[in-house]
């Protein structure tokens, strides 16, 4: 059994541990709000954008585009998105997890990993797969200077016949304790269905394919960067979760070890008081 002495360090070892999770919940929560915000302001920009591009291509008789040039798959690019840091729950296992299925069923010899993130990038790294890092990107807080970068690189290798397809790897946030990991084929690009094909909205200047050619890479740049605002707000949301755990759990452990504390300092006045009503009958005696 422990002794008092070893109780009241565990004690207070908890309520330091409780302390820092309890701030790192705030600081989590407030990051969280301000990235909820911003997908919030971008749904509807990409959602509308979605809905110009379906409409232009079902305007448009045999679009053609870089872009969506479909041909035999040779190599395969996938981005992966996870977070620089950890204490964010099943945050990185689960996006990790998710990526690993889709790339067992891509050769190796094939595969063009894209990790944001340190930690996606260490757990691959680790089990052999070739990552090319995206360093200067920052998962928690990507921007639209990033998107842009990373939407230029993609589509130069798909121009250039490096990379035949790409899919994206990253978390849909839901709420701040529900998470999805996704899987996204990025390019080539699929023109959205519509539900009435060749009755569109728009009476196009200039013609249809110079309107395509414009709007196509300005697409695939802000998919990417809705799913960077995605997975931004999933993992504050998860590190809020975990870390709110984390403070309740260290407080039932406080409470369980003051308990302790109170039964172990009543067995040892308890058994003082013994000795001292033995002493005293043995001295009458």
């Amino acid at each position: 059994m422990a002794t008092m002495r070893q109780i009241r360090t565990r004690i207070r070892v908890a309520g330091n541990i409780a302390q820092i999770t309890r701030a790192m919940k705030m600081v989590a929560a407030a990051r969280l709000k301000r990235a909820q915000d911003r997908v919030l302001a971008a749904r509807p920009f990409v959602d509308r954008m979605t809905e110009v591009v379906a409409d232009l291509a079902s305007a448009t008789d045999e679009l053609a585009h870089p872009l969506m040039q479909v041909r035999p798959v040779r190599t395969t690019g996938v981005v992966v998105v996870t977070a620089d840091r950890g204490l964010c729950g099943s945050y990185n296992s689960a996006v990790m997890r998710r990526a690993a299925d889709l790339m067992a069923t891509i050769s190796s010899e094939t595969l063009n990993l894209m990790v944001i993130g340190r930690k996606g990038s260490a757990f691959f790294r680790r089990r052999g797969y070739p990552t090319e890092d995206i360093a200067d990107i920052k998962s928690g807080a990507a921007n639209y200077a990033d998107a842009v970068r990373l939407a230029d690189r993609l589509r130069e290798q798909f121009e250039t016949g490096a990379l035949d397809e790409v899919y994206i790897v990253y978390t849909r946030f839901v709420s701040a304790i529900s998470q999805t990991p996704m899987v996204e084929r990025i390019l080539p690009i699929e023109p959205p269905a519509v539900a009435h094909p060749g009755a569109t909205r728009y009476i196009l200047e200039p013609d249809g394919h110079e309107l395509v050619s414009t709007l196509l890479p300005r697409f695939l740049t802000t998919r990417l960067f809705y799913c960077m605002l995605e997975a931004a707000a999933s993992e504050h949301g998860a590190r809020m979760t975990a870390m709110s755990s984390a403070t309740d759990n260290a407080t039932k452990m406080i409470s369980s070890l003051t308990l302790s504390l109170n039964r172990a300092r009543q067995a040892a006045i308890t058994k003082e008081i013994s000795e001292i009503v033995s002493g005293a009958e043995s001295l009458k005696s």
